[in-house]
């Protein structure tokens, strides 16, 4: 192989290797539905950030992670995580709410 392709191949793999490297930077949370309520119930968050929630379903049925405030909406079926990247927002509180059991699974972004 010559020098050539070596630095090719060096340039290719750099820019594969970018994207991955930037994502570990991005702030991450987890929240976990249990017993059909959010825990945590309250995220805070840092404003003009985009990060991203891991949710994690625990119960036994399906629930939606979703949110008019943040224009989100995500289904987790039971025993899995998804994940929800958001962002960036102003500072300020944003409701979330699991679809399925709007009575029961709510919780609050506080972006600061």
């Amino acid at each position: 192989m010559t020098r050539k392709h070596w630095a090719v191949g060096l340039t290719l793999l750099g820019l594969l290797a970018g994207p991955t490297a930037q994502a570990g930077d991005m702030p991450e949370y987890e929240l976990v539905i249990r017993n059909q309520q959010f825990v945590p119930s309250t995220l805070k968050a840092p404003a003009n950030t985009k990060f991203k929630v891991r949710v994690t379903n625990e119960d036994r049925t399906p629930a939606e992670f979703e949110s008019s405030d943040f224009n989100r909406e995500k289904i987790v079926t039971p025993g899995n995580t998804v994940t929800v990247f958001i962002g960036p927002l102003d500072k300020g509180q944003y409701r979330f709410f699991d679809d399925f059991h709007q009575d029961t699974a709510r919780g609050v972004l506080i972006v600061e």
